[in-house]
C-alpha cells in the first residue's frame, strides 16, 4: 500500500494502475508524466473543481466547468485511453471484486 499525497491511504493494485476506495478501482495518473507537467495538470484539475462548485445554479457554467475537469483528468491519464500499452483492459470505476483483481482485493 502506498500513501497518496494529501489523501488518506488507499491500497494500490499490484500493477500500480489503480487505487481502491470502498472496493472500487480508480485509475491512477500516468506515472510517465514529469513532475512539472503533473503539477500543472493537478492545479488545472483543482481549479476546474472549484469552478464546478462555484457554478451552482448556472447550468452553462456547470457544463463548462465539468468539461474542464474531464479535460484535466484525461490529460493526467485518469480518464480516456489507458496510459499503459500492453493491451490490458481498463477496469476504471469497476468494483474490484468483479475484476481480475478480485483475489488480490479479497486478501487485503
Amino acid at each position: 500500500m502506498t500513501k497518496r499525497p494529501h489523501s488518506p491511504s488507499y491500497p494500490d493494485t499490484p500493477d500500480g494502475r489503480y487505487f481502491v476506495v470502498r472496493g472500487r478501482l480508480w485509475r491512477k495518473s500516468n506515472p510517465a508524466l514529469d513532475g512539472a507537467t503533473r503539477e500543472r495538470l493537478v492545479k488545472d484539475l483543482m481549479s476546474a473543481r472549484r469552478a464546478v462548485r462555484e457554478a451552482k445554479g448556472d447550468p452553462e457554467a456547470i457544463k463548462t466547468a465539468r468539461h474542464l475537469v474531464d479535460q484535466a483528468k484525461v490529460a493526467l491519464g485518469e480518464r480516456g485511453a489507458p496510459w499503459w500499452n500492453d493491451g490490458a483492459p481498463d477496469y476504471n470505476r469497476h468494483m474490484a471484486k468483479n475484476t481480475p483483481y478480485a483475489d488480490w482485493f479479497a486478501g487485503l
